[in-house]
């Protein structure tokens, strides 16, 4: 399958044959005790991490062998094509290390126009998967076609306030001292009916997705962290910005999903903290024990 007609019909079932072949293989490991590796200062990285990548790439080799591809483990093949695929092979290392059930493997395919390579300009994700082997859940996208949850069509929720909004964040696994997360998550937890830290971003935009969350942010994401969940996000009716509201780009590091309805309370939330304005202070624990 070296030719892609212009709607990119193909791309989906192929994908989601690849990504259904790596989760097994994954759940393989995960059900082994695994030899923990550490690569840098806590960021854990597995045999089945890149087990699964050269699997997959592997496969892409063999049905697309002009394509790019640009992965976790393995960086970026380009060979000048204009399609390129972003692959993470297990988001939710961590949680997979240590036996933790919540990881995945996260897949989409971009293309770009005649011109648009030369010009130094993005392209355009035009199918994503994301599969979660151990709910057996597989989300998918196509550009223009919606989103879909084991082929059932999928919707953000109609939360229409912070204060009745469950929403998702994420922590680095290194440098965590640098990051200034714990501020957002303690101000938006205290206006919203909640966060959550699950340790996997592509889940979460997922569960953005299907109106299991209704918001999502995070600092310092790769591209092959949100290539597939944005699109996902987006074809469900969502909404994916940096954090001032300017326009998602898969190299912009800077995450904000929601339903749409709440995003810019959640922006505007955003841009409190970072002026300073409303800070609630950090409760102090000596008090508390008093």
């Amino acid at each position: 399958m070296s030719a892609i007609s212009p709607n990119h019909d193909s791309f989906l079932p192929a994908i989601s044959a690849i990504a259904r072949e790596a989760g097994a293989l994954l759940m393989e490991h995960f059900h082994q005790h695994l030899k923990i590796e550490y690569k840098g200062d806590a960021d854990l990285v597995t045999a089945a991490d890149r087990a699964a990548e050269a699997l997959i790439r592997d496969r892409i080799r063999q049905q697309w062998p002009t394509h790019d591809v640009l992965g976790e483990e393995q960086g970026l093949n380009d060979q000048g094509s204009d399609y390129r695929w972003y692959v993470d092979p297990l988001d939710g290392t961590t949680n997979f290390a240590h036996g933790y059930p919540v990881f995945c493997v996260s897949m989409a395919v971009e293309h770009q126009a005649a011109g648009q390579r030369s010009s130094g300009r993005l392209g355009q994700r035009v199918a994503a998967v994301i599969y979660d082997p151990t709910r057996d859940e597989l989300f998918s996208a196509e550009q223009g076609k919606g989103a879909r949850l084991n082929g059932k069509t999928i919707h953000v929720s109609k939360a229409a306030t912070l204060k009745e909004s469950l929403l998702a964040t994420g922590f680095p696994s290194h440098k965590r001292h640098k990051n200034p997360n714990i501020y957002f998550y303690h101000q938006i937890t205290l206006r919203t009916h909640g966060v959550r830290r699950a340790g996997s971003a592509a889940l979460d935009l997922c569960n953005v997705a299907c109106g299991r969350f209704d918001g999502f942010w995070e600092f310092n994401l790769n591209p092959w962290d949100t290539a597939a969940g944005v699109l996902i996000i987006e074809e469900a009716g969502g909404k994916v910005t940096r954090f001032d509201g300017s326009p998602f780009e898969i190299n912009s590091r800077e995450t904000v999903a929601t339903n749409g309805l709440i995003h810019d309370a959640v922006l505007q939330e955003f841009k409190d903290i970072f002026a300073g304005r409303g800070l609630e202070p950090l409760p102090d624990p000596r008090e508390y024990k008093r």
